[in-house]
C-alpha cells in the first residue's frame, strides 16, 4: 500500500496559491485515476482511496495547514501501516523555476514548513516530488508572501499542463523508476 500526500492550505483564499501546488496536482491524480472519497475529516485530512498499477493508494490532503502536515501524514501512515518508503509527498518548491520538477528521496526541507513537519513526524526517507514555483522577481518581496500569492492565469494554464503530464507519468514513481519519470517528463 502507498500513501500519496498533496501539500497545501485549506480555505478558499489559498485554493490557487503557489503553496497549494501539491493540492492542485493531487486533485488531478484523484480525478484521473477515479479515486473515491473515504472521509472528509479522518486524520485531519480529506482521504481518498484508489489504485495505481493494481496497488492500493491512499491519497491525503491534510487539513492541518501546511506547518502541521506531519500530524496528518503520521496518523494515516500509522493507521494503514505504510512504510515511509511507500510515501510520496507532492509539494511546491521555490528553488525550482515554474515548470521544473524534481524527484528525490530524503534530504533537507529547504525551509519548507510542510516538509519540516513531516520530517519531524516520520523521518526523511520518503519520496518527494518537488514542483517548481520559482522565487519572487523582486528580491525584497518575502518568500512567505510569494508562496501564499495566487498563480496568474498564464501560470495556471502552465500548471494544468504540468499536472496532466505528471498524472500520466505517476505510475513510474509507484514502480520506483524515478529516472524514467524524469526523462519522460522532460522529453
Amino acid at each position: 500500500m502507498y500513501l500519496l500526500v498533496g501539500l497545501g492550505n485549506i480555505g478558499k483564499e489559498y485554493e490557487i496559491t503557489r503553496h497549494n501546488f501539491g493540492f492542485l496536482l493531487i486533485d488531478q491524480i484523484i480525478a484521473d485515476y477515479g479515486f473515491s472519497l473515504l472521509s472528509a475529516k479522518k486524520f485531519n485530512s480529506e482521504v481518498f482511496s484508489g489504485e495505481i498499477l493494481g496497488k492500493k493508494v491512499i491519497a491525503l490532503k491534510p487539513k492541518t495547514f501546511m506547518n502541521r502536515s506531519g500530524i496528518a501524514v503520521f496518523e494515516a501512515a500509522n493507521f494503514y501501516k505504510i512504510d515511509v518508503r511507500n510515501i510520496l509527498v507532492l509539494h511546491d518548491e521555490v528553488d525550482l523555476e515554474l515548470g521544473k520538477v524534481k524527484v528525490k528521496i530524503g534530504g533537507g526541507s529547504a525551509g519548507h514548513n510542510g516538509l519540516k513537519s513531516i520530517d519531524s513526524a516520520i523521518g526523511k526517507d520518503y519520496m518527494r516530488l518537488r514542483l517548481g514555483v520559482g522565487r519572487p522577481a523582486n528580491k525584497e518581496y518575502s518568500t512567505a508572501d510569494y508562496v501564499l500569492g495566487k498563480f496568474s492565469s498564464d501560470e495556471l494554464a502552465k500548471i494544468d499542463k504540468i499536472n496532466e503530464k505528471i498524472s500520466d507519468l505517476i505510475e513510474e514513481l509507484f514502480e520506483g523508476k524515478m529516472e524514467d519519470f524524469m526523462n519522460k517528463f522532460y522529453r
